[in-house]
């Protein structure tokens, strides 16, 4: 890690003494915040009859959120860096509230598609939270705080699932919003009395210019890549939007390594220890969003297929449940590895762990139990591999930076989630069985999606033996208005 790290324990310094209480605040906020991209899982199937609108149409209040998280999370990290990350984290979590009643109040589609895309406006709470934790925690305590903030994103949508299906099926669907809401307002609360505003802020000027070309860019990339199945990967729009993708987020690179203050530093993106996690966290993604895809599907299809367990929405998400407290679980071991051996080892072992996780699902898939076994393992893996990555990218970076390097690769991982959606679909529409008429993915459409899963966990192994293997040396430096940069992070890559 670079030099200008967290404060050293000091039993008179009331911010280490209230350390636990911010570590427990901001886990819990992004656990709420995650907890939102699961939301609408249970009623997705029922929407178009709630809402009075087609399903195509329905499809959008997920992939709103989506496209509004991916813009969101790169903008307000580095609005934070700026001008505060608890005061940008107060106003995340306002936009989940605020997004939330508008979908609790909602009767109609437009109103969803807003509501569901201001929650998305919050999901940069979690790489907000590793900001916050680097500038304001001891020392001993960051890794593990960090393993912790960082595993929220699988804990809240891995517990997100059978709680939403519950309410679904005893209360109106309305619920749903109205719990958000109250969630949030109580995260709101507590980060209102437990979190201090850190000291350390880069101040300058927000680069507009940047941050509409990247949302352009970016928009058009996931647009493509969620609805290219729907509209046909080689229709005129899908290929319009990719070679817009392409366009822009050129352009945009040449403006941002030539404007004096970018949105995104890519000069300290292009160093080879924050590169290389970025395109391993890519692959990490993809490969934990492929169980999300595959588990729920085996154990709700019909015993009649012969390999499908016909077990209720609510039986999946319980089987899910056990993976993300088995990430939490996980978040302080991945956090001694990393202390013993270096950030680098453990994100390797977490993606052999994942990758060994789908090995086991191509062979066990017949019982529940075996699913369970499964979402555990991956689960483990995911805990490891989720809490380097910060520590990674932090170890690279200024804490001017923090908050815009770890939501950048909040994003990648976005990214690779998105793109599993996209194969995944791909695969098991074109690998299917028919029963009574109704085409389903076959069995061995499964299978293929676990082994590229699996093949995506190895990759993720192989990009990141190429991180430097340099052991932190972290040594005090106060938190000041203005950090400047640090001898070690400007030499990292």
């Amino acid at each position: 890690m670079s030099d200008a790290l967290p404060r050293p324990a000091d039993s008179g310094d009331p911010a280490a003494s209230r350390s636990g209480a911010v570590v427990a605040v901001l886990a819990f906020a992004g656990i709420v915040v995650s907890l939102m991209q699961t939301l609408v899982i249970p009623i997705v199937p029922e929407l178009p009859k709630l809402l009075d609108a087609p399903a195509s149409d329905t499809a959008w209040a997920v992939t709103a959120t989506l496209l509004a998280a991916a813009v969101a999370t790169p903008v307000v990290g580095r609005l934070g860096d700026m001008f505060g990350k608890r005061r940008m984290l107060l106003v995340s979590v306002v936009l989940l509230v605020t997004g939330s009643v508008v979908c609790a109040l909602s009767e109609s589609l437009v109103p969803m598609i807003i509501g569901r895309a201001v929650q998305g406006l919050a999901s940069a709470v979690v790489p907000l939270g590793i900001s916050i934790m680097r500038d304001e925690l001891p020392v001993e305590r960051l890794a593990g705080a960090t393993a912790l903030m960082s595993a929220s994103l699988g804990v809240g949508g891995a517990l997100g699932l059978p709680t939403a299906a519950l309410i679904a099926d005893h209360f109106d669907w309305h619920v749903l919003f109205w719990a958000s809401a109250g969630m949030g307002v109580v995260a709101l609360a507590l980060v209102v009395l437990f979190v201090p505003e850190s000291k350390v802020r880069s101040g300058g000027r927000f680069d507009l210019v940047g941050g509409v070309g990247m949302a352009v860019g970016l928009v058009s990339l996931l647009l493509a890549v969620s609805k290219g199945a729907d509209w046909g990967w080689t229709s005129g729009t899908t290929l319009g939007l990719f070679a817009a993708a392409v366009v822009v987020l050129v352009a945009w690179g040449f403006f941002e390594l030539r404007t004096s203050e970018p949105l995104v530093d890519l000069r300290t993106t292009a160093r080879r220890q924050v590169l290389v996690t970025n395109l391993a966290s890519i692959a990490i993604g993809f490969s934990m969003f492929a169980m999300s895809l595959v588990l729920p599907q085996l154990l709700q299809l019909p015993a009649r297929t012969g390999f499908g367990l016909g077990r209720s929405l609510l039986t999946a998400g319980l089987v899910m449940a056990p993976s993300g407290l088995v990430m939490m679980a996980f978040a302080p071991v991945s956090a001694a590895v990393s202390k013993a051996k270096g950030p680098k080892v453990t994100l390797m072992i977490g993606a052999l762990i994942v990758a060994g996780g789908y090995g086991i699902n191509i062979v066990l898939m017949s019982e529940v139990w075996h699913l369970v076994l499964v979402s555990c393992v991956i689960g483990a893996g995911i805990g490891f591999t989720y809490g380097a990555m910060p520590a990674l990218i932090m170890g690279a970076v200024d804490p001017s930076e923090t908050a815009a390097a770890n939501s950048l690769n909040t994003l990648m991982r976005s990214i690779g989630t998105s793109t599993a959606s996209a194969i995944a679909g791909v695969i098991l529409s074109q690998m299917t069985i028919s029963l009574g008429g109704v085409a389903l993915p076959s069995e061995n459409g499964f299978k293929t999606v676990m082994a590229i899963g699996a093949g995506a966990a190895l990759l993720a192994f192989a990009v990141a033996s190429f991180i430097p293997r340099r052991r932190p040396v972290v040594t005090a430096a106060p938190a000041t208005a203005t950090a400047e940069p640090s001898a070690d992070a400007s030499k990292v890559g």
